[in-house]
């Protein structure tokens, strides 16, 4: 395709050249997958995996792409060669050193916002992913019985070939946009053993979510490209947004912010094709159902439905962003938590601020990732913890409703930080509500630690028994 052809292509959707490069190159992610089905041997698919995934990272991003992938993928590896016992915390830091300095360097926030584009995402779920593979082999030295399920079922006993490797980090392009999975289930894929081994159930066809999926993504692509010039993030600077009255100033971050969810939501979506349409998304039979139904879900990253009607905001991380609030869990806040002690709201905090820093070093995904500290806090410790204690049904039915609409404000305002992401702007639209979703989360705390519920009713049944 010649420049002017791009040029006119990328004008006629609304976007930059940069940017209209990345989407072609993202959604050939699809066929590429696709292709990965019909590689005849182990070898042959983890260098096409690799090859694949190097080859559209030059043609999206330019060829320091991979040179800056090259960096932590090394380091990661060496680590495992010459320092098992001690890999994964080396890794951890090593890698999220690096990606902070590309932050940094290249202030890829702001270079988004402008239309631009580099590697830096993508940078961000490579690292992750060498992350979790690092610390998994570190695992493999453990007793079984000092891990957790979830380290007992990734843990890798043998290091990985250089090829496997890379085959994992660079899987036909799924860096992109994650989503983030494991080395093992990776290894178990490509050697077509486990779950994806050849059984007398068939071969599971994976038409029907792809077309799913596809379908989900025009339609969040469709609403996006409707929306963003009715809700503009430029618009929380502008006189004539402050002199809206405060609901229809409220009323527009959530437009504001739901808008740039569709957006998030198409890219998973056809992260989600991709996936699904190579095999990999593949997550076992549904044996309830005669005759057995296949499973696509590993793929998944988000649940829409979830987020916009969340009754909770400790639902938010188990439907947005699924992977890598996953990947946060066993690999962040699980560890942080001590042998036989509950986990408080530092393991939160640390874990929110880990995930603020790998997105970027700006005041605005601070901000919002402390924000949804406080949110979360304030729904499960108070909120949650009234509607268990309580036997009125109409009392629950209305602390349910609470909830629901303590989520929606609470992360819609949280979320205009997010987006805009300089101190400025966030102040400014944050005081334009009078920091209302900062206020609520901290009154509500408060009042939980003034004001104890009685204790749940099933407990108080068995201690009566």
């Amino acid at each position: 395709m010649s420049a002017p052809e791009m040029d006119s292509m990328a004008s006629a959707i609304g976007v930059s050249i940069p940017v209209f490069r990345f989407l072609l190159c993202f959604v050939g992610t699809i066929p590429v997958s696709f292709l990965h089905r019909f590689v005849p041997c182990v070898s042959g698919r983890h260098f096409y995996a690799a090859l694949s995934g190097a080859v559209l990272s030059y043609l999206s991003f330019g060829f320091s792409s991979n040179l800056h992938f090259l960096v932590p993928m090394l380091l990661g590896y060496a680590s495992m060669v010459l320092c098992r016992h001690y890999c994964g915390i080396i890794t951890f830091f090593l890698a999220f050193g690096y990606l902070i300095g590309c932050h940094v360097y290249y202030m890829s926030g702001d270079a988004w916002k402008k239309g631009g584009m580099d590697a830096t995402g993508a940078l961000m779920v490579i690292s992750l992913k060498i992350i979790s593979s690092v610390i998994n082999y570190q695992d493999g030295l453990l007793k079984e019985e000092d891990l957790r399920e979830a380290q007992k079922k990734n843990r890798l006993l043998k290091l990985p070939s250089l090829l496997e490797y890379f085959g994992y980090c660079l899987c036909c392009g799924s860096h992109f946009a994650g989503p983030v999975y494991e080395m093992k289930d990776y290894l178990e894929w490509t050697e077509r053993n486990g779950i994806w081994k050849p059984s007398d159930k068939g071969q599971p066809s994976p038409f029907g979510a792809t077309l799913r999926a596809i379908l989900q993504a025009a339609l969040c692509m469709g609403l996006y490209m409707y929306l963003v010039p009715l809700f503009p993030i430029s618009m929380f600077l502008d006189p004539t947004y402050q002199e809206w009255g405060f609901w229809t100033r409220l009323g527009y971050q959530y437009m504001a912010s739901f808008t740039a969810r569709c957006k998030y939501y198409f890219i998973w979506s056809i992260s989600e094709v991709a996936i699904i349409i190579s095999g990999f998304g593949f997550s076992g039979w549904a044996d309830m159902t005669n005759p057995p139904k296949a499973q696509w879900d590993r793929a998944i990253n988000v649940d829409i439905l979830g987020v916009e009607l969340a009754k909770s905001s400790v639902q938010i991380p188990l439907v947005w962003n699924i992977q890598v609030s996953t990947w946060l869990r066993h690999y962040v806040y699980e560890r942080l938590i001590q042998k036989g002690k509950k986990p408080s709201f530092i393991q939160l905090l640390v874990t929110q601020t880990v995930s603020a820093v790998w997105h970027g070093l700006y005041p605005g995904y601070i901000i919002f990732f402390v924000q949804s500290a406080l949110m979360i806090a304030g729904s499960r410790a108070v909120i949650y913890r009234w509607q268990q204690a309580t036997s009125n049904i109409q009392f629950q039915k209305t602390l349910v409703f609470t909830n629901f609409v303590y989520t929606l404000l609470v992360l819609n305002y949280s979320a205009v930080g997010f987006m805009v992401l300089s101190l400025h702007e966030t102040l400014t639209a944050y005081g334009s509500v009078y920091y209302i979703g900062t206020i609520i989360p901290i009154l509500v705390i408060l009042l939980g630690k003034m004001i104890q519920p009685a204790k749940p009713i099933r407990s108080k049944a068995k201690k009566d028994e």
